[in-house]
């Protein structure tokens, strides 16, 4: 069994890391659709639509303006996530996104931060590092 440590990771809008990444998530759901009839002990179910969300923060960097400052609200990328690194034959996940929000703080004892959320606008699929 293979395991990989969180820094080997980064996310890219298409060929552009985001830079200062801390944490990036993503959540893939199946909606269902009941069909139980009169006569069934129990429901039933089938499957229906796919999707997915997500979120990565970052310490801001005004000056990535191809990474961070491409996820402006609204914005349709293609994101791609490496959870392991970006090698040869590592495993990413790649979609089409729709930047929903940003989140941005700061404390008088850290740096400023900044978060971005997002809803895949279609599949997230998994591929190979070329």
């Amino acid at each position: 069994m293979a395991n990989h440590k969180g820094s080997e990771g980064s996310v890219k809008v298409g060929s552009d890391a985001i830079a200062e990444l801390k944490e990036w998530s993503f959540n893939e759901t199946a909606d269902v659709i009941e069909d139980t009839t009169m006569g069934d002990a129990a429901r039933t179910f089938q499957p229906s639509l796919t999707g997915a969300s997500g979120s990565c923060s970052a310490f801001w960097d005004e000056t990535n303006t191809a990474g961070q400052g491409a996820l402006t609200a609204g914005a349709a990328v293609t994101l791609n996530m490496y959870p392991e690194g970006s090698a040869s034959t590592d495993v990413y996940f790649t979609g089409s996104v729709i930047i929903t929000s940003i989140d941005r703080s700061a404390s008088f004892d850290g740096y400023v931060e900044v978060s971005f959320g997002w809803t895949a606008n279609g599949a997230i699929t998994q591929a190979a590092v070329a």
